[in-house]
């Protein structure tokens, strides 16, 4: 962890840029403290680059696996060439597919650098790459570089399975099903990767239908790397044309997040589940940021899938996915067999270490960050500053699917009176960690739609989401002294 105390001492200031969240050479966020630097992150401003000691690990190579790719490039003299590691063999033998099958001429080969194996592509073929690296979420782990590099040691496979075993029997008792029907990936994205594959061996040759605004990857994995991937901005309330639009889509799959982000609205999933079930079509749900703890999705959804690097481990610095199998799913024992048989990139032993010992207060945790969450939303709602909060107490599709016991986790949109330079003053002001990433202890804003949709700007607005939203993860700070943070940045 952060030798840091982040919810005291966040790195807001224009000085912190680039540093990572946490202090840890495995952050998954990193610094962006004002709006000046997320144009410049997104621009790819050397002066910005050069100071970044973390990145979101989809989006780019953390530090030490952009060492290992260092050392591959040098160690082949491939000039101009880029270099991306995967844990094995097996998924660089994957990625190479994929980037051959785009560009035919291309120079592609593989080489391993201690136990690592390094994809090399000339720039023809680098940016498929680069799709593959970020939609899969199939890509070595900071943990594996730092031991391929020797700078960690590589623990004890026993304690690696031990650790498995417990993050699958606490996610079994959460799900409240069977451990034999839960496996742990690499990240969340990943997991969805397998989820696909699952789902192709039932229905080859379609594409998928995602349903609500999409978190960008969900949307890309299946359009750029499997057989294509469609998109129906159904919003809450609408579920009269979609038994039309199935009949005439027969996707692969229909794929739902719980809530969307940023705009934290759920679909009517038992409605959209009976509607694709009536046409034998299997729904897929992510259920990150509404948490397995708040909402049970598993009577509706055939598979579920879900990033452990969010709330569930909830310190920032854990690349994990995981993948639940219905228990009522029709197509359960298909999909049971298709893993049986697949070719997995499983969660590294060393992640499994950190990620089991984090969750060990999940249950606890995540409840206080449900709270924490309610408290600013109320606060924000009644400034005259704020012209609008997104939050899933808001909506009643969430709410059906709420356990007895569960909140509305720990993520909220809010838009500000004055548009754009409204948010900009506040951005830049407002003294907690501004970066991407959720679910972590310490409270993280962010510009979302400028880091997800930056070339898309225009899109996004078409589709009511503009560009100055600011979105928050809400932490375990006091309360109180949280909201007086807020209320000196709004004013």
């Amino acid at each position: 962890m952060s030798k840091r105390n982040l919810l005291i001492n966040p790195y807001w200031s224009p000085k912190d840029l680039g540093k990572a969240i946490p202090d840890s050479p495995h952050a998954v966020s990193v610094a962006l403290p004002t709006w000046k630097d997320i144009i410049a992150y997104e621009e790819n401003d050397p002066e910005c680059t050069k100071r970044l000691r973390a990145i979101y690990p989809r989006f780019g190579l953390n530090p030490l696996v952009s060492e290992v790719a260092a050392k591959a490039i040098q160690l082949q003299g491939s000039v101009g060439f880029s270099a991306w590691p995967f844990p094995n063999k097996l998924t660089a033998e994957i990625a190479k597919r994929h980037c051959e099958r785009k560009t035919r001429k291309s120079n592609i080969t593989i080489i391993e650098i201690n136990g690592l194996s390094c994809l090399l592509t000339d720039p023809q073929a680098s940016c498929h790459a680069k799709a593959f690296w970020q939609h899969t979420g199939l890509g070595a782990s900071s943990r594996q570089a730092a031991i391929a590099l020797n700078k960690e040691d590589a623990p004890l496979a026993n304690l690696g399975k031990e650790a498995k075993f417990e993050i699958c029997l606490r996610l079994s008792e959460i799900y409240n099903c069977d451990q034999g029907l839960i496996q742990l990936h690499p990240s969340g994205m990943a997991a969805l990767t397998t989820a696909l594959s699952l789902i192709y061996e039932i229905r080859p040759g379609r594409a998928t239908l995602q349903l609500g605004f999409p978190y960008v990857d969900v949307l890309k994995l299946p359009q750029v790397v499997f057989q294509g991937g469609d998109l129906l901005l159904l919003q809450e309330k609408e579920t009269t044309s979609l038994a039309t639009e199935l009949d005439k889509r027969q996707p692969a799959a229909v794929i739902v997040e719980l809530p969307s982000n940023p705009m934290l609205q759920c679909v009517d999933l038992q409605a959209v589940a009976k509607i694709a079930h009536e046409r034998g079509i299997p729904v897929i749900a992510d259920d990150t940021i509404g948490s397995a703890l708040n909402i049970d999705v598993l009577p509706y959804a055939d598979i579920v899938f879900s990033s452990l690097t969010k709330s569930f481990a909830g310190r920032g610095d854990i690349l994990a996915g995981s993948l639940i199998v219905s228990p009522n799913s029709y197509w359960k024992s298909n999909f049971k067999e298709a893993l049986s048989k697949a070719s997995l990139t499983p969660l590294s032993d060393s992640d499994a270490i950190a990620l089991e010992e984090t969750s060990r207060d999940v249950v606890n945790r995540l409840p206080e960050l449900n709270r924490a969450c309610s408290a600013l939303k109320e606060k924000l709602e009644t400034h005259p500053m704020v012209k609008r909060v997104l939050h899933p107490g808001r909506c009643p599709n969430f709410q059906s699917l709420m356990r007895p016991e569960g909140g509305h986790g720990c993520l909220l949109s809010f838009e500000l009176e004055g548009g754009l330079t409204k948010a900009q003053d506040f951005y830049d002001s407002v003294k907690v960690c501004k970066g991407p990433s959720l679910g972590t202890s310490f409270t993280l804003v962010c510009p979302y739609v400028m880091l997800a949709h930056y070339n898309e700007l225009e899109w996004a607005q078409q589709c009511g989401i503009p560009a100055h939203l600011l979105r928050v993860s809400v932490g375990l700070e006091d309360p109180s002294e949280l909201w007086t943070r807020f209320k000196k940045a709004l004013e």
